[in-house]
């Protein structure tokens, strides 16, 4: 009785061999694609945070202003808040006393008042404050650095005697570039130019009492 045992040809390996190296390099392409955009989507995300962080940042102490001057090496002035092309700024600046500091039962040595300011230092974004409205002669403010990557920042104003309620047809208002007075301005805009982000601007509706 002859029995015919069956195997692989040397061919047959070759070409299987062949067939499972460009399914291994397919799939370690693609996967090694996916992990890329992963890490690229990741870093986006982490980016747009750190942007809604700052926009929340700016927000929220735009629309806390109040109308309180402060005292410069000892001296007190009569600006609340002041603007536009500023000192120590690659470009445009803003400063002024924000209401709303968070102090409980007010058992911290401060009240909740507090100057801050914004400027743009080597493409960053930066956040200027202190623990006192009034600080001594030679204080230094401290800097947080709020966004990076920015090419450019403009702050605009609209004067406190326009009428104003609210900023979303802007044929209808009146922008000025720098803005350093008694009382607060109807309106601020800022302006910056991001580099992952392009252009974005955010205006804001100043609404408060008798000035």
């Amino acid at each position: 009785m002859n029995s015919k045992q069956g195997g692989f040809t040397l061919i047959e390996v070759l070409i299987a061999m062949a067939i499972f190296a460009m399914i291994g390099l397919a799939s370690t392409s693609i996967l090694t694609t996916v992990i890329d955009s992963n890490a690229l989507s990741e870093e986006r995300f982490a980016k747009l945070q750190l942007l809604q962080r700052a926009m929340t940042t700016i927000e929220r102490d735009i629309q806390q202003a109040v109308p309180r001057p402060i005292r410069v090496n000892g001296e007190k002035q009569d600006v609340v808040l002041a603007g536009g092309e500023v000192d120590g700024s690659d470009d445009d600046g803003i400063g002024f006393v924000r209401g709303g500091w968070h102090n409980p039962q007010l058992m911290l040595p401060r009240s909740t008042l507090q100057y801050v300011a914004y400027r743009l230092r080597e493409n960053r974004i930066e956040r200027l404050y202190g623990n006192y409205v009034d600080n001594v002669i030679g204080f230094e403010p401290k800097v947080r650095v709020l966004l990076e990557d920015v090419e450019s920042f403009k702050v605009e104003f609209i004067a406190p005697n326009s009428e104003v309620t609210t900023v979303k047809d802007e044929d209808d208002l009146t922008w000025s570039e720098g803005y350093q007075g008694k009382a607060l301005p109807r309106a601020v805009a800022v302006e910056f130019i991001s580099k992952d982000f392009g252009k974005i601007r955010r205006e804001f509706v100043l609404t408060v009492g008798e000035q």
